[in-house]
């Protein structure tokens, strides 16, 4: 088969031969398990394995890059065939005839939609080992947190039922690496029920942001992590006495600036801003909340991601004195979520509008934490001149110094007080805003506040 040059034909051109290996290998353990005389090989490892070593693909590059061998590639590859070649799993379909019931040790599960044979732990297991236990057991490790496959979040087994052997678990691909090895996108997952979280972006910049130098000075340590982590890390040894990661909490009042620093940190450091949908994660039903919590946590696991809770006394709350099963199950969430903040090797940024909500814990854990206060009037005048844009669409009785002076508005009120006005504008038949159109606008937001004018 001649391989086209796009990506997605080279995976193509890597996955058949691994498929026709593939295939080879299962005819030889059904072979070689239930004694059939017909058998050429000794052992499934007798199989020759395919060459990739010149291939171009995603995943010839993933197989060599992790000198992956005989067992991470049956792995891997059995994980990816029901979403690529699934009849090639329809041997398993076939029956014990003396309990007339499907044979136990092929695993396997039935999807809701799904026709075909869905694998499992103990597919894998079967495939490579057969009846010998000693392999079993040695196959147990391809599945363990310290393997590259849990660690770069290629593949997992998925135990959804409690007490259950662990090879019954789901045997199951990563998105991220599913698009990969088929059509060679990088996957960047979407705001769903499993992963409660949104990409987020912004077209300003850093001079659009109004800040003090000492804040902006404290930013700078958290973009200098990312941009020299590596060194200090590796290069420089601190690996052994400093933990992975990096975590900020931004508080102040509400509009002056936190989201935006964190989108502005991730847009200059090239890596992806989620933001947590913490109402998403939290959950009244006992372990729920550790459940998303950890799955966020191992989606995100060595990502150039950086996550942002935002509002984040919601779920990163004090922890209460011990009263009730709920004071004890509410401790647990958070006791589990500070272990995985601490754990998680890249940066994650709390933003509250009040400090002493958020539990002591974390505070203390905390590299960076900065203060958004309300802007000065200088400030204030610099976010009013920010919103016109280049194009100056404020009537001539709208006097900036005037209301920068009088009004003490953060940035994210002014933007909703201009926005109000452009509205009020064009409702009018109006091609620019007024100074009275600004002052109701003005109105608005305070009482937001409680206040007056």
């Amino acid at each position: 088969m001649e391989c086209v040059l796009d990506i997605s034909g080279k995976n193509a051109c890597s996955l058949e031969k691994e498929i026709q290996w593939f295939s080879k290998v299962i005819e030889a353990r059904i072979a070689l398990y239930f004694e059939h005389d017909e058998c050429k090989f000794n052992k499934i490892e007798d199989v020759k394995t395919p060459v990739l070593h010149e291939s171009e693909s995603n995943y010839a590059r993933i197989v060599n890059d992790y000198k992956m061998g005989f067992d991470e590639r049956i792995v891997l590859i059995l994980a990816l065939i029901p979403h690529i070649r699934p009849q090639v799993l329809d041997t398993f379909f076939i029956n014990n005839k003396n309990f007339s019931r499907p044979f136990s040790e092929f695993g396997g599960w039935k999807g809701n939609t799904h026709g075909g044979f869905l694998p499992t732990g103990e597919t894998a297991a079967f495939i490579l080992a057969g009846s010998d236990l000693a392999k079993r057991f040695q196959i147990i490790q391809l599945f363990e947190k310290s393997h590259y496959f849990y660690t770069q979040n290629i593949l997992k087994i998925e135990n959804h039922a409690a007490n259950e052997p662990f090879f019954s678990g789901m045997l199951v691909i990563t998105n991220e690496y599913l698009n990969l090895f088929t059509s060679g996108n990088y996957h960047k997952p979407d705001y769903s029920i499993s992963f409660p979280a949104k990409l987020v972006k912004t077209k300003l910049d850093w001079d659009d942001l109004v800040l003090g130098g000492e804040i902006l000075d404290e930013i700078a340590n958290v973009k200098g992590w990312l941009t020299h982590s590596k060194t200090i890390m590796e290069t420089w040894g601190f690996d052994k006495v400093i933990k992975p990661g990096y975590r900020a909490l931004f508080y102040g009042p509400s509009g002056t600036g936190k989201t935006l620093t964190a989108m502005l940190i991730g847009k200059s450091s090239t890596a992806d801003v989620y933001r947590i949908d913490l109402s998403m994660m939290v959950s009244k039903y006992i372990g729920e909340t550790e459940k998303n919590l950890a799955n966020l946590f191992d989606q995100a696991e060595n990502k150039n991601w950086i996550l942002f809770f935002d509002e984040a006394d919601a779920l990163f709350g004090k922890r209460t004195q011990t009263v009730s099963s709920n004071d004890r199950h509410a401790n647990q969430e958070v006791s589990y979520l500070l272990q995985r903040t601490e754990e998680f090797p890249g940066v994650v940024i709390l933003a509250t509008n009040l400090k002493a909500n958020i539990d002591d814990a974390f505070a203390r854990r905390f590299q960076s934490v900065i203060y958004f206060p309300m802007p000065d009037t200088g400030q204030r005048l610099r976010l009013w001149k920010n919103t016109l844009n280049s194009k100056n669409c404020f009537a001539d009785d709208v006097n900036l110094e005037e209301f920068a002076e009088k009004y003490e508005l953060s940035g994210g009120a002014i933007i909703n007080v201009v926005r109000y006005g452009a509205i009020k504008a064009l409702l009018d038949n109006r091609k620019d805003i007024s100074h009275k159109d600004l002052c109701k606008g003005i109105v608005k937001e305070l009482m937001k506040e409680g206040k007056t004018v």
